[in-house]
């Protein structure tokens, strides 16, 4: 089963054929980092004339790098929820002229879903039920996946997300956008304990998290030093926060497989790359005898690939869309 999948709800505009959910034909993705770099972030209202403007362009390259034609598809999939509204109309609305052109059916993913479903690319053997950590720019979550379209939601984030703190600490520091990854490379050689940050709590719901004590930390501590003239050692400072927010993300994910007894562990999103999270999960797997599944690197960020991958699975189910299909912008995981 071939499907053609579009993603949009950000700043990448992507598209991609994918069979029967694990093999990618084509995977087509124009980046705006570029374009957003100046501001120091994305900026919505660009993102989403810029999608407008080469999203046709994309889909028709991912076409030609599939070497298909239209007929031989059997459904387009699209990204609509959750998202920057804007770009996600972009592509909701392009999928939907695609399936009344070419009378196919509409298949409507959500992201979160689909950045869980990378992984059934990167490790064709993996089947549900697992437990998910979900960690990105908007979002962490710990859900338990029951089945391929079955998601339960046992911990999220009370305010902001680990990607955000990532980011927003680089920024805070004066890197350059894409903040988090730009940090990992900067704190490679640091010394992540040379300085202390808290690991903020929440009372009574130990599988959510809490990231806004750890990024006013961060920056408290720039602007201290900043007022006293002292200059603090950036590797350290990078490598000190990234282990303070590997800490929270490590300490809820072990309280939550102890919880649920499951002895799998999927991990997605673009945080999924970070070099520290990757090592530490790899070492409390390893401690605790339960199987890591981590995205290849090209995968961990948004990409079109993982929607044909879980748009599969949506398929399969009978998750069909008709031509109304609306996007959007925040959606728990677990919607029916």
């Amino acid at each position: 089963m071939k499907i053609l999948a579009i993603e949009s709800s950000c700043d990448d505009t992507a598209a991609a054929v994918v069979e029967d959910g694990r093999k990618i034909l084509s995977s087509i993705v124009a980046s705006q980092i570029s374009d957003h770099k100046k501001f120091g972030g994305v900026v919505p209202e660009i993102a989403s004339r810029l999608h407008a403007e080469c999203i046709g362009a994309v889909t028709e390259a991912a076409m030609r790098k599939a070497a298909l034609d239209y007929d031989m598809l059997d459904a387009v999939a699209v990204t609509f929820a959750p998202g920057l509204i804007g770009s996600l109309l972009v592509g909701v609305n392009f999928a939907k002229g695609i399936s009344m052109a070419a009378s196919l059916p509409l298949v409507p993913v959500h992201h979160l879903r689909s950045h869980i479903a990378a992984n059934y690319i990167t490790h064709p053997d993996l089947e549900p039920p697992f437990l998910a950590l979900v960690v990105s720019g908007g979002h962490s979550h710990l859900v338990a996946v029951d089945d391929y379209t079955v998601f339960r939601v046992l911990g999220r984030t009370r305010d902001d997300a680990a990607g955000e703190a990532l980011d927003k600490a680089a920024r805070a520091m004066g890197l350059a956008y894409p903040g988090g990854a730009n940090l990992d490379v900067l704190a490679k050689d640091g010394n992540p304990h040379a300085f202390s940050f808290p690991h903020p709590q929440v009372d009574g719901s130990p599988l959510d998290f809490s990231f806004s004590g750890l990024k006013t930390a961060v920056v408290n501590l720039l602007h201290h030093a900043q007022q006293k003239g002292e200059t603090l050692d950036a590797k350290d400072l990078g490598a000190s926060y990234i282990w303070a927010v590997t800490d929270c993300l490590l300490k809820n994910t072990r309280t939550a497989l102890e919880q649920t007894g499951f002895s799998k562990l999927v991990v997605a999103g673009g945080v999924s790359a970070n070099s520290v999270l990757r090592r530490r999960l790899q070492e409390l797997c390893a401690k605790n005898g339960v199987e890591l599944y981590l995205p290849s690197l090209n995968l961990c960020g948004d990409n079109a690939a993982m929607v044909g991958a879980q748009g599969y699975y949506e398929l399969k189910k009978g998750n069909i869309a008709n031509l109304s299909l609306n996007a959007t912008a925040s959606l728990s995981i677990d919607y029916n």
